[in-house]
């Protein structure tokens, strides 16, 4: 009997400050300010996802993978406790919508949330390969770490396509 595909599996569900490291198909629901942030790792085949909702974690503790600041070095620490190297890794992002544009620029959490991952992705020697942040409407994004780090980022009108 054929194994079947990763795209048949079903996936580890991250939800907000959720996060996840394996080779198991992995899936952010309904982002919308949120980030859903993949890591690959394209010589071990496995990967960490993160749903982070706000920019900084203004010293809390409680939720790691809530928090941009918290979750990046997270992730980043999980995966070299298992043997990744940086130099191996694939970044990848979507989400970040601006969500409550009646509410000015002052209240754009998403473009907050992508300016301070990518910063700290920066601080980290690491760049985004690709990424789809911004707009005015939600995403689902789904990881597959066992098919190549493939990464699909589904619109909130239902047209999907990989990242």
């Amino acid at each position: 009997m054929p194994e079947p595909s990763s795209q048949n599996k079903v996936p580890v569900m991250i939800g907000i400050g959720e996060y996840h490291v394996g080779s198991v198909p992995m899936m952010a629901i309904g982002l919308g300010s949120c980030i859903g942030l993949t890591i690959y790792d394209k010589d071990r085949h496995i990967g960490a996802m993160v749903h982070i909702m706000l920019p900084e974690s203004s010293g809390r503790t409680d939720r790691p993978g809530k928090y941009a600041d918290t979750a990046v070095p997270l992730l980043l620490n999980k995966l070299s406790d298992m043997g990744c190297q940086k130099a191996s890794l694939v970044v990848k992002m979507a989400g970040g919508a601006c969500m409550f544009e009646y509410f000015g620029n002052n209240l754009n959490i998403g473009e907050r949330n992508a300016e301070k991952v990518r910063a700290i992705l920066a601080d980290n020697h690491l760049r985004i390969s690709s990424e789809e942040v911004g707009g005015k409407s939600g995403r689902t994004v789904a990881f597959y770490p066992d098919d190549g780090g493939k990464v699909t980022v589904r619109s909130a009108d239902g047209v999907a396509h990989e990242i």
